[in-house]
């Protein structure tokens, strides 16, 4: 049986695994896959992505977005929440949510021996930027996708 829009077979997608994050960043969480089925479906408002992270790495560096909320659904496996609030487990049908503007720094962690895949749904606003606590990164706008500075405004 074929699959036609605006349907789609997720397996279908190509994978991405990339990453804007520069080092020492990059290497904390790469490599992760990522299907861009947003994308694939022609969505141009939301973001939504099937996210695959092997055990051992981070799905970003601990953050909290300016305009974008932000949603994930656990599908296969666990990741560990990291926010402000400490951590927290999360297991194969457990979700959380992020809210634009919200100053609650989070990341998944998958500390487990098996990958976890899950469900990335974001808005897509222009004026976005994003705030990370623990590291000297910055990422506000204007900028270009994949373009971080330094805290203090210098280019990596």
């Amino acid at each position: 049986m074929s699959v036609k829009k605006p349907a789609l077979d997720p397996g279908g997608v190509e994978v991405i695994s990339r990453c804007g994050y520069p080092e020492p960043y990059r290497s904390r969480v790469m490599p992760r896959h990522k299907r861009p089925l947003g994308d694939a479906l022609g969505l141009t408002r939301i973001g939504i992505n099937l996210t695959m992270l092997p055990p051992g790495k981070e799905s970003s560096m601990r953050h909290w977005h300016t305009h974008e909320d932000e949603f994930v659904y656990v599908l296969e496996g666990e990741v560990v929440l990291r926010t402000d609030g400490g951590e927290q487990l999360l297991r194969a049908g457990m979700c959380a949510g992020f809210p634009a503007g919200a100053a609650d720094a989070h990341q998944l962690i998958n500390r487990s021996e098996r990958p976890a895949l899950y469900l990335e749904v974001s808005n897509r606003d222009p004026a976005d930027g994003a705030s990370y606590p623990d590291v000297d990164l910055r990422w506000n706008p204007p900028h270009a996708p994949g373009r971080f500075t330094r805290r203090d405004g210098t280019p990596y």
